[in-house]
């Protein structure tokens, strides 16, 4: 029989573990203690941006010192209204229309974008629509809008601000909007739920091929949000009636959203890539 040999651990030390030496101003937990959101020196593409998540975006972005390009589709004074309170801070700001379901138009939009601001360092793709159809009543048109905007406008804008990046050698960040309806499903939302289904896998493929070349990509899933979209479809009474089942005991706003956004857009977030952020109060546990 072999001989056994008694191994002897070191005792555990109480309190936390020794951190490890660091050069002088050097903090080994990040650099980030006690900072604030900054995204001084970045330009920032938000898309559908004259209203609700990404109206708040934009005006967000703007206040932690970006230069922001508000997209939009059929307000130009709601746009001109969230440029104009940018620039109120002492930022930049353009609006560009473009419908996100043409890719000719979003090519169109990221080189006017490039002209009128200078290179993209973060896009918002937040531009989508919900037209409620049941599942029995939906027909190819409405799955096509809904599939070209959300999911195929999302990808190809993504495409074209990556590929410039990429030529440039540059570093950046891509966050997409994609929908707590996309894990728990929502009424007459099949076309719907699809795309922003879509938009998850999306993201985490992205996150791989442009990891690389230093381009983060993240994802935010608000639950219900305090927007026009929801009233399309529910009534004030059937919204107090879902903010109640909600932990922390409301809806979400839009202002929720844009704080997370901002953090993926800043460099606090540079280690982090292929994440979805789930933003709902704790009405989806993900």
């Amino acid at each position: 029989m072999r001989d056994q040999k008694t191994l002897t651990l070191p005792a555990l030390r109480a309190g936390p573990l020794p951190l490890p030496r660091c050069g002088r101003g050097d903090n080994p937990l990040g650099r980030s203690r006690g900072s604030k959101m900054d995204l001084s020196g970045k330009i920032v593409l938000v898309t559908g941006a004259q209203q609700g998540i990404g109206r708040a975006i934009a005006l967000r972005c703007g206040a932690a010192s970006a230069d922001v390009a508000v997209n939009w589709l059929d307000d130009e004074n709601a746009a001109n209204e969230v440029a104009e309170e940018i620039r109120a801070g002492q930022r930049r700001a353009v609006t560009v229309r473009a419908d996100m379901g043409r890719l000719a138009d979003v090519e169109a939009m990221v080189a006017a974008v490039e002209k009128g601001l200078g290179p993209i360092d973060v896009l918002v793709n937040n531009a989508g629509v919900f037209p409620r159809v049941p599942f029995l009543e939906l027909g190819e048109s409405d799955w096509d809008y809904v599939l070209d905007i959300n999911l195929k406008g999302t990808c190809f804008c993504a495409q074209a601000v990556a590929k410039r990046m990429v030529a440039a050698g540059r570093a950046g960040a891509i966050i997409n909007l994609t929908s707590g309806a996309a894990y728990r499903g929502s009424p007459r939302g099949a076309h719907y739920c699809a795309s922003k289904g879509g938009v998850v896998s999306l993201t985490r493929q992205m996150a791989l091929e442009l990891a690389p070349h230093r381009i983060r990509v993240n994802a935010i899933a608000p639950g219900l949000t305090d927007t026009a979209q929801p009233r399309y479809g529910s009534s004030e009474d059937e919204i107090a009636a879902m903010a109640q089942t909600i932990p922390l005991g409301r809806i979400a706003q839009p202002e929720d959203i844009a704080r997370i956004a901002v953090f993926l857009a800043s460099d606090e977030a540079g280690f982090t890539t292929g994440q979805i952020l789930h933003v709902n109060g704790g009405g989806y546990l993900g």
